[in-house]
């Protein structure tokens, strides 16, 4: 199924005017590096991309002081940090950080509401992803050698890792809906971005960013992608269709006549709260 326009949620960002260029990416990454320093387990940016595209598709907005402590365990505005979390360095970085982040925000929310009919679309959503393995084929071989017993990921693992961390953070907003039809899609939809959890076990045949770069990728994986890319759509359009889960409001059961009081006076419900 795909997108139509939609009203943007209440959690999303204010718009911005410019997209984010190269350099704003590296000023991301150079803040995430920062951060890393007081905790080292500060995900890289593609990670936090995936995350930010599973938070957009959530099917109930989540507002940035909840999502921001999961993703890199800083405290929320105004609280002291954790010794064992992490931190910015100070609230101008903070600051900094999330404008480019809502900038970002802001576009992937208007290419999932955009109505496209191909990847190839510019106005189509396009995470930012690395190929490691790639970069690493084009070094020098002494260069090359340095890696060669490290687990580099696969095209795009990365991300989709960070969305099934969103996923997984917030179980309760992506439960199967009653509706039959509606649960296959959500399941069939998560399952293509699980695919891309796991690694590239293929021969590699195609450079995924570079048509002149160097074989890193199956084709069989870059397809995977694409239909990766197709079940992010079909995930904000299943939420935003169903809309926020509706809570079950049970009935109090209501006391009969000669029956005490709930309230705990020792009178019959009568001679009390059910009196008049």
């Amino acid at each position: 199924m795909k997108p139509s326009p939609q009203s943007a949620t209440p959690s999303t960002p204010a718009p911005e005017a410019a997209f984010l260029e190269a350099e704003d990416f590296d000023a991301l990454d150079a803040i995430l590096d920062d951060l890393r320093t007081r905790y080292d387990e500060t995900p890289q940016w593609e990670f936090c991309e995936g995350f930010m595209a599973a938070v957009i598709c959530s099917r109930r907005p989540i507002a940035a002081a909840e999502y921001l402590p999961v993703l890199l365990a800083v405290p929320a505005e105004g609280e002291a940090p954790d010794p064992e979390g992490g931190s910015f360095a100070d609230d101008s970085q903070r600051e900094r950080f999330l404008t480019l982040w809502n900038r970002r925000w802001q576009e992937v929310a208007v290419a999932l509401d955009s109505e496209v009919d191909s990847l190839e679309d510019d106005n189509c959503y396009h995470p930012e992803v690395m190929d490691i393995r790639g970069a690493v084929a084009e070094m020098a071989p002494e260069e090359r050698a340095a890696f060669k017993r490290e687990d580099l990921p696969a095209f795009a693992q990365v991300w989709a890792l960070g969305f099934m961390f969103a996923v997984e953070s917030w179980p309760d907003e992506w439960l199967a809906p009653r509706d039959k039809d509606a649960a296959k899609w959500l399941d069939g939809a998560l399952q293509a971005v699980v695919a891309m959890t796991e690694d590239d076990t293929a021969a590699p045949e195609v450079s995924p960013l570079s048509e002149d770069g160097a074989p890193s990728t199956s084709i069989a994986r870059l397809n995977a992608f694409g239909e990766a890319i197709w079940a992010v759509y079909d995930l904000r359009e299943l939420w935003k269709t169903l809309g926020p889960k509706v809570e079950t409001v049970r009935a109090q059961a209501t006391p009969g006549r000669n029956d005490l009081c709930h309230c705990g006076s020792g009178k019959k419900y009568k001679k009390c709260h059910g009196a008049g």
